[in-house]
């Protein structure tokens, strides 16, 4: 099955016409910033994986450096599964990864290596399943699997509500006094589908933030 994607300039135009005609104070945000850069992060599926892993729950400097020290012991390229799993545990942990983190790569590496785990397949799913997929894996849930659907899939109408950036965006856009819940941001993002991916990239850039998968 073939999906739209974020990479093309023509899809981004229709998002932006699309959302600037249903919602007014969205339309100011897309007016002021313009087609949005739409070169994010790798566009392997495992590569992006496994930098989620390094990046989850530390600053963005913090992890950059921990990413780098990582390539540094495969010739500044992140390791194939196979490589990776030859490798000494003290080795990776030298670099900065962290024990958990270990476990995280390590168990996704095994799943590929097993041929448990078929990641070029994804590319050919719908959202939901590709999200039930990488929910199974461990360090991954919801958050993670829409942040790989998003910037390295490029799908077109993905929308993380439970992210602080999107829900603070919505409450400094449309001038609420407190950051909406569930219900209010699913009646508001009804109106930008099937654009939902352009409208959250939008409501980062409304706080001048620097994108997720960045």
């Amino acid at each position: 099955m073939q999906f739209e994607s974020l990479a093309n300039g023509e899809v981004w135009k229709r998002g932006m016409r699309h959302i600037s005609r249903k919602d007014r104070k969205l339309a100011r945000v897309v007016a002021r910033f313009g087609a949005i850069d739409s070169d994010w992060g790798p566009s392997d599926p495992y590569e992006a994986i496994v930098e989620s892993f390094i990046y989850q729950q530390i600053s963005g400097a913090a992890a950059d450096s921990i990413a780098r020290r990582f390539r540094g012991l495969y010739g500044g390229r992140l390791p194939s599964p196979t490589q990776f799993l030859k490798t000494p545990v003290a080795k990776v942990r030298r670099a900065g990864v962290s024990p958990q983190k270990y476990s995280y790569i390590r168990g996704l590496c095994e799943r590929i290596e097993g041929g448990e785990l078929d990641l070029e397949s994804l590319r050919r799913l719908p959202d939901e399943e590709v999200i039930a997929i990488l929910d199974d894996i461990k360090g991954i849930g919801r958050w993670t699997a829409e942040m790989f659907l998003m910037f390295s899939l490029k799908r077109v109408d993905i929308f993380p509500m439970d992210d602080l950036g999107i829900q603070n965006g919505i409450k400094e856009v449309y001038g609420m006094r407190r950051r909406p819940g569930r219900e209010e941001m699913l009646e508001l993002s009804e109106r930008w589908r099937p654009y939902r991916s352009v409208a959250a990239l939008y409501l980062w850039r409304s706080q001048d933030q620097q994108l997720p998968g960045q």
